[in-house]
């Protein structure tokens, strides 16, 4: 099989033993085994070892003993995020959304304030909120016990977002805290993160798991995946 990149610019990083088709019986075999979003430390590891074998990332459900909420849900389309003081929406057009008041700018900021201080972003600035998750961190067990560590830890913390049913994948950073529990979502992605998972058109929502990207070098770009045809 050819191996192409799944919805136009991609990272670069390539697909490693595992196919698509192998990750996906895989990703879709756990999500019908999910409990509330939580897998069993068995399905849990397979899935991990099977999207860092995928995409050679290494995917983990916890670091420093901190983890999500849940690691799958459903992922709805989010808006743009203010990056900077005085940002405006026809900043944020992209190869992966050419026509960004379509989905409009957020009114507020985000959970975890502005990407920049001005304008003069750096390009890492930039790709943060253009690839960017809202994530429920306000649930992880331990956020009451010390709010301010947990800000800090899960503050552009980077995650892979997968596709359940398609193996459509993104690197993302947490960018904004939701969606609120009674929407029925337990994700939010920005307009490129929807593309990436293929969520971005119809009801622009759907199935996804979420990890996370340990990567303490910073050496992994965030950005679309590729994914075997």
């Amino acid at each position: 099989n050819a191996s192409e990149p799944a919805n136009g610019p991609n990272n670069g990083l390539a697909a490693q033993a595992e196919t698509n088709e192998s990750m996906v019986a895989k990703l879709e075999h756990a999500l019908s085994t999910t409990e509330d979003g939580r897998l069993s430390p068995e399905e849990e590891k397979i899935v991990t070892e099977s999207l860092s074998s995928r995409f050679n990332l290494n995917v983990r459900a916890e670091i420093e003993g901190k983890r999500l909420n849940r690691v799958s849900g459903r992922i709805g389309g989010e808006q743009h995020l203010k990056r900077y003081p005085g940002d405006v929406i026809s900043a944020h057009a992209s190869p992966e959304d050419e026509r960004p008041a379509l989905a409009g700018l957020a009114p507020g900021l985000g959970a975890y304030g502005y990407f920049a201080r001005s304008s003069q972003m750096t390009e890492e600035e930039v790709l943060r909120e253009r690839y960017y998750i809202a994530a429920q961190t306000f649930l992880f067990p331990g956020w009451n016990e010390n709010p301010n560590a947990m800000y800090e830890f899960f503050r552009f913390r980077k995650m892979l977002v997968v596709n359940a049913h398609t193996g459509q994948a993104v690197v993302a950073v947490i960018g904004d805290a939701g969606p609120a529990e009674w929407t029925g979502k337990s994700f939010g992605g920005s307009p490129e993160v929807m593309h990436h998972v293929g969520y971005s058109t119809g009801a622009r929502k759907g199935d996804v798991f979420v990890f996370f990207v340990d990567d303490e070098e910073n050496q992994v770009p965030l950005g679309g995946l590729w994914v075997t045809r």
